[in-house]
């Protein structure tokens, strides 16, 4: 059978809308405010066709560079080969939002500071690196009170 490779191939479940979120936009997706260097997901929302990315760009991550009245400039790095070309995509304030990915590292910014400021008022020194997941402290399992039980598995019977 012929085979298609337009600009929309391959995106039936990618730019479907998800259950219950059918409909018209939210105002508020119109009223948030982007400036340049802010860091945005591209999300293509499948009723605005005006502006829509290209599929290899849903769910990258790029930083604003450029804002106009109804869409923004976004730089995204797309591996080229063995290298990383730096893409320019306009897209329309619909398919982005802003992204997720610094709220724990300003989160554990202003943290650092109060510790900090903290510290210097009580006169300690305070460790500030992250460290990795310790193990779990070690608990004892009392066994004079209860009884240990065997289990096994039941063989299978048709039950015909």
């Amino acid at each position: 059978m012929p085979h298609s490779f337009g600009y929309r191939a391959r995106t039936r479940h990618m730019f479907s809308k998800n259950f219950r979120q059918h409909g018209p936009e939210h105002l508020s997706t119109y009223m948030k405010t982007y400036h340049v260097g802010d860091i945005v997901d591209i999300k293509a929302n499948a009723a605005i066709h005006k502006g829509m990315p290209h599929k290899f760009y849903h769910g990258r991550t790029g930083i604003v560079y450029n804002v106009t009245k109804s869409a923004v400039g976004v730089i995204v790095n797309k591996r080229v080969g063995n290298r990383f070309m730096e893409k320019r995509v306009n897209l329309r304030i619909e398919h982005i939002k802003h992204s997720k990915c610094r709220d724990d590292f300003l989160k554990r910014v202003k943290a650092n500071a109060e510790a900090k400021r903290a510290a210097k008022e009580s006169g300690v020194t305070v460790q500030l690196k992250r460290q990795p997941a310790q193990p779990r402290a070690a608990t004892l399992v009392k066994t004079a009170k209860t009884s240990i039980e065997t289990i096994s598995a039941i063989p299978y019977e048709a039950l015909v």
